[in-house]
């Protein structure tokens, strides 16, 4: 294998697929990625088993060829190299030399027929979508998708299909966050898939780039995103994702109006106070005033008054500050409305005026 690329063009690529490549060292080649040279380009592949990630760029090959060579290594001599075009070759004892005006390195590479084989993906089955409607949706659920890797089923994002419209719903089991959009932006399949967290993350990264075509297709078992010559394969969470619709409180008839940053900038002062471990904030509600407050014995106390809009009786409820106010930071209205029913019962959190978003909140004990 023998080409010439440049190096903006090389350290673009390499770079969009470091956060796949494995970093465990489970298994050694997953640490690599794999340099294919074909006529006219290059393809670069890494791959965690979860995730394929392909893209190619234009380079002068004089010797098509593959190799697999460390993903991380390969990455931080190219962004270091002193010219602006880069040669690369191999010799049979899979070593790689990268030249660069009188920079040279040379890495020990693994046979590139140890490396995963992509998944077979029929690109007719992929359909274009609307990048910023897709980012809407990672942006509004992300923060509630659960951490703990012993419940797998709601380690990602559970998308369907209902009517006309695709739902992402993700959850913790402490809050619940839900936003549908018009499905012809954003294609799903009907019975639903749990996309897993890393993928979508990905997936967000690729969502960034502004100009060209996404198309998106998803089966029973994997997603796929094609944008321009890159592609990536997401194989998606078996198992049972929580019925969520039992999740969301009926009867929540107390309603709270107040201005979103007003409210975010206050739980933001009184948090601060607040034990680290719980967050814990206590919502005292009254007509027309929330007054917000929190106490820890090691650290000392906090109020805050806040003008709103609330007709109903009044109600204490406590909540964690770091979960109300992640949802508050990805609302773009001006006003929220909080609905309630009484202490220990979920929230539910709204854009004024806007369906299509929904949090719902567990309520504390202080």
């Amino acid at each position: 294998m023998k080409f010439s690329i440049d190096k903006n063009e090389f350290i673009k690529i390499l770079q969009r697929v470091q956060g796949i490549v494995e970093k465990r060292n489970t298994m050694p080649i997953l640490a690599n990625v794999l340099l294919e040279s074909t006529l006219g380009a290059i393809n670069v592949t890494a791959t965690d088993l979860e995730i394929f990630i392909k893209d190619r760029c234009e380079a002068n090959v004089t010797d098509e060829g593959k190799i697999t060579v460390n993903a991380r290594k390969i990455f931080e001599i190219v962004r270091q190299m002193p010219k602006e075009e880069i040669e690369v070759s191999t010799s049979g004892d899979h070593k790689v030399t990268l030249k660069s005006g009188k920079s040279r390195f040379n890495i020990v590479g693994l046979p590139y027929t140890e490396f995963p084989a992509f998944p077979a993906i029929e690109e007719e089955g992929l359909t274009r979508i609307d990048p910023e409607v897709l980012k809407d949706m990672i942006d509004k659920t992300t923060f509630a998708v659960s951490q703990d890797e012993t419940r797998y089923n709601i380690n990602g994002f559970f998308m369907e299909k209902k009517e006309n419209t695709t739902r992402f719903i993700t959850t913790d089991g402490h809050r619940l966050a839900i936003i549908e959009k018009d499905a012809d932006k954003i294609s799903a399949v009907a019975e639903g898939v749990i996309l897993p967290r890393k993928g979508v993350g990905e997936l967000r990264k690729i969502l960034e780039e502004k100009e060209g075509a996404f198309m998106l297709g998803i089966t029973s078992k994997s997603a796929t995103m094609k944008k321009d010559n890159t592609l990536i394969n997401i194989r998606l969470i078996e198992g049972e994702f929580p019925d969520y619709k039992q999740v969301i409180p009926k009867g929540n008839n107390k309603d709270l109006k107040v201005d979103r940053s007003l409210l975010l900038e206050s739980l933001k002062r009184v948090s601060i106070l607040s034990s680290d471990k719980v967050k814990g904030v206590k919502f005292a509600l009254s007509t027309n005033k929330l007054v917000l407050s929190t106490s820890s014995p090691e650290l000392g106390d906090a109020t805050e008054e806040l003008e709103v809009e609330y007709q109903e009786e009044d109600l204490e409820i406590a909540f964690n500050a770091k979960y109300f106010i992640e949802a508050l930071d990805v609302i773009e209205e001006e006003k929220i409305v909080l609905k309630l029913k009484d202490q220990l019962s979920p929230g539910i959190i709204q854009p004024e005026g806007v369906s299509e978003y929904t949090y719902v909140i567990m309520p504390m004990r202080l």
